[in-house]
């Protein structure tokens, strides 16, 4: 199992983290000092009016990654999302994403974009659950669907360039807490 061991994909620990780990033995060691390499987005950029924010807080003693908004479905919108961009390419013998999260009982989106992705609305998805509790979530690279016009059925995974938290597609408050993410 091949963990991202990115300053950018490492930057969703927050500041000052302690060793995570995930089941199997496998570990990601998070050292960093400011949550930089994390963008926001909107729908607001195409028109839509969904709000929110990216923060780095502390909960339990733990830093994370905080996604918060109102998702809206009106003026053709509807998503919030906090993305990094990776530094270096993926393994091809990568499996898939694993995360530690907690949310308010909705389900939430990981979004890639590979170098193929060139237009905005391009992009490869898969859907996970979230409950009130801290839980780890595997999501193979098998689930990624493909969003959007002009674009294969699978990728490479070699070819990802970035990766996405996202409160996607329906009318709905959004809070996703990622404690960690990595590739297995």
């Amino acid at each position: 199992m091949r963990l991202i061991n990115l300053r950018r994909l490492a930057l969703v620990a927050g500041l000052f983290c302690p060793t995570l780990s995930f089941a199997e033995g496998t570990m990601i060691e998070f050292s960093v000092s400011e949550p930089t390499g994390w963008d926001y987005f909107s729908d607001q950029v195409m028109g839509g009016v969904s709000e929110g924010k990216v923060a780095f807080e502390t909960i339990n003693n733990q830093p994370v990654l905080r996604l918060t908004g109102n998702v809206s479905t009106a003026n053709r919108g509807g998503f919030i999302q906090a993305r990094t961009e990776l530094d270096a390419p993926l393994s091809d013998t990568a499996q898939g994403i694993i995360l530690t999260v907690r949310g308010n009982a909705q389900p939430y989106y990981l979004h890639l974009r590979t170098k193929w992705t060139v237009l905005p609305w391009q992009l490869y998805q898969a859907k996970f659950e979230t409950s009130e509790t801290w839980q780890e979530v595997r999501v193979p690279f098998e689930a990624f669907a493909p969003y959007g016009k002009l674009l294969r059925q699978s990728f490479k995974i070699s070819d990802v360039r970035s990766i996405a938290v996202v409160a996607f597609g329906r009318d709905h408050n959004a809070d996703l807490s990622v404690l960690a993410i990595g590739v297995y």
